[in-house]
C-alpha cells in the first residue's frame, strides 16, 4: 500500500506541473520550495506580514499528511533547553558531591586525630556505688588541665607522664549533658574547691581526686556525688586553647562592662583569675564558661571555614588540645557531631552546681555544696529533663557578661 500511494502522489505532482526538483521545507527554515521560484510564483516576504521562516506552517503532501517544516523549530529549541538544564543539574550535583566529599573527608580526618585516653573509667567500684544509666541523652565529664602545668598532659602535644600521682591538677570540671532530642547542651560547673568525699581518701577538695588518681578516681568521685552516670570523658589543655584562641584571631570578652579584645595569653590570664573576683571560685567558673562559649562561637563561624588554610590551622589546634576516652571511637565521634550538628553556643546553658557558700576547713578555703538543691538538679540530669528543671528552679546561670 505504501508504494502505491507514493506512485499516485508522484503522478499527481507531474500532472500539476510541479518541478521535479521541488523539495519540501526543512526544519532549517531555508525558505519556500524551489518549484515556486521556477514557476514564477511570488515568494512571501516576511516584511510584508507573511509567515517568516520561524512561523511558516507545515506543508501538506498529496496524502494530506504534514510535511516537516519550520513548525518543528520550537520543539528543537525545547530540546536544547532541556539539554542545557540537564547539563547544569549534572554539574551542580557533581559540585555538591565534591563539597560533601571534602566535608566528609575533613570530619573523618579530624575525628581520627583526636587523642584517645585509655583506662579512664573506675574499676572495682561496689555495685551500690555504681549509678544507673540515665533515662536519655549522654553526659560527659569535661576536665580542664591546670594551665600552670610545666608540660602539656593531654592532647597530641602531651609530654608529661599520663596521670602520674600528684603531677597533674585540674582547675576545671564540668558535667556536660546532651539531651536525647539534640536541642542543645547543659553545662554544670563543679567548683574545684568543692569539699567532697573522695573514695579511699576521705574528705578533700574535688580537684585532689584528679591529682591523686587521675580520671578514674575523679569519675568515681563525681558519680558518687551526683548519682549521674558519666558516659564519656573529655580533657582539654588550657594551654592548647590559648593557641586555638590565637588561631581564630583572638576573642572579644566583656569585662567589667567594657568589651576587650584578647589574644590567647590574655584570655588565659582572664580564665585563671580568681583572687580579685567578688565571688571567688563561682565567678572564676563563669569566666571559664564564658570563654569556652565565646571561642566555640568563633570557631563555628562560617568565615572560619571560608579560608582552607585558616580552617586547617583551627581544626589542627582544636583537635590537638582535646583528648577523649578510648570508648569514644571515630565512628561514635562522627555520630555525635552529626546528631548535634544544629547545636550552637546560643543553645547551650551554662550554670554552677548549687552551693551554700564558702568556708574554711583545716586551714583551707573550700566551697560548700548544697546537697538538697543539688539532688534535684542531678535527678533532672539523670531523667534528661533539665529544661523542665530550669523552668521551676533558680540557678546560678552564666549571663550575657561575667566579671
Amino acid at each position: 500500500m505504501g508504494d502505491r500511494d507514493t506512485a499516485e502522489a508522484e503522478s499527481s505532482g507531474r500532472k500539476e506541473g510541479a518541478d521535479p526538483g521541488t523539495v519540501p521545507l526543512t526544519g532549517t527554515g531555508s525558505g519556500p520550495a524551489r518549484g515556486a521560484e521556477a514557476s514564477g510564483a511570488a515568494v512571501p516576504d516576511p516584511a510584508d506580514g507573511a509567515h517568516g521562516p520561524a512561523t511558516v506552517p507545515p506543508q501538506r503532501g498529496a496524502d494530506g499528511a504534514d510535511t516537516p517544516g519550520t513548525g518543528t523549530r520550537p520543539r528543537r529549541r525545547r530540546g536544547r533547553v532541556r539539554r542545557v538544564l540537564l547539563g547544569a543539574l549534572v554539574l551542580l550535583t557533581v559540585g555538591l558531591l565534591l563539597v560533601g566529599g571534602v566535608a566528609w573527608w575533613a570530619v573523618d580526618h579530624y575525628t581520627g586525630k583526636v587523642d584517645r585516653i585509655s583506662g579512664v573509667f573506675p574499676t572495682k567500684v561496689p555495685a551500690a556505688a555504681q549509678p544507673a544509666p540515665s533515662d536519655g541523652g549522654q553526659t560527659f565529664l569535661l576536665v580542664g588541665v591546670d594551665s600552670r602545668s610545666a608540660l602539656p598532659t593531654t592532647g597530641r602535644d602531651a609530654k608529661a607522664p599520663e596521670w602520674k600521682y600528684g603531677a597533674q591538677r585540674s582547675d576545671t570540671m564540668m558535667l556536660v549533658h546532651l539531651p536525647a532530642d539534640h536541642s542543645g547542651a547543659y553545662v554544670v560547673s563543679l567548683p574545684r574547691d568543692a569539699w567532697v568525699d573522695i573514695p579511699g581518701h576521705g574528705k578533700a577538695k574535688l580537684n585532689a581526686s584528679f591529682s591523686w588518681g587521675g580520671p578514674p578516681l575523679l569519675i568515681d568521685t563525681v558519680q558518687r556525688l551526683t548519682k549521674v552516670r558519666v558516659d564519656h570523658l573529655a580533657v582539654i589543655d588550657w594551654d592548647g586553647f590559648k593557641k586555638l584562641t590565637d588561631s581564630v584571631g583572638g576573642v572579644d570578652l566583656v569585662v567589667d562592662g567594657a568589651s576587650r579584645h584578647m589574644n590567647g595569653t590574655q584570655a588565659l590570664t582572664y580564665v585563671r583569675e580568681r583572687h580579685h573576683l567578688a565571688r571567688g571560685d563561682f565567678d572564676r567558673t563563669h569566666r571559664q564558661q564564658y570563654f569556652l562559649r565565646t571561642v566555640l562561637a568563633k570557631v563555628m563561624r562560617p568565615s572560619t571555614f571560608s579560608n582552607p588554610l585558616k580552617a586547617t590551622e583551627v581544626l589542627d589546634d582544636l583537635t590537638a588540645a582535646v583528648s577523649v576516652d578510648d570508648r569514644l571511637g571515630d565512628g561514635d565521634l562522627r555520630a555525635l557531631l552529626w546528631d548535634n550538628k544544629k547545636v550552637r553556643p546560643g543553645n547551650m546553658v551554662f550554670m554552677n552546681a548549687p552551693a551554700k557558700g564558702t568556708g574554711t576547713i583545716s586551714g583551707q578555703s573550700v566551697v560548700l555544696l548544697d546537697s538538697g538543691a543539688g539532688a534535684q538538679l542531678w535527678r533532672s540530669m539523670r531523667e534528661d529533663a533539665l529544661d523542665v528543671y530550669l523552668q521551676s528552679h533558680d540557678a546560678d546561670r552564666l549571663g550575657a557578661t561575667t566579671p
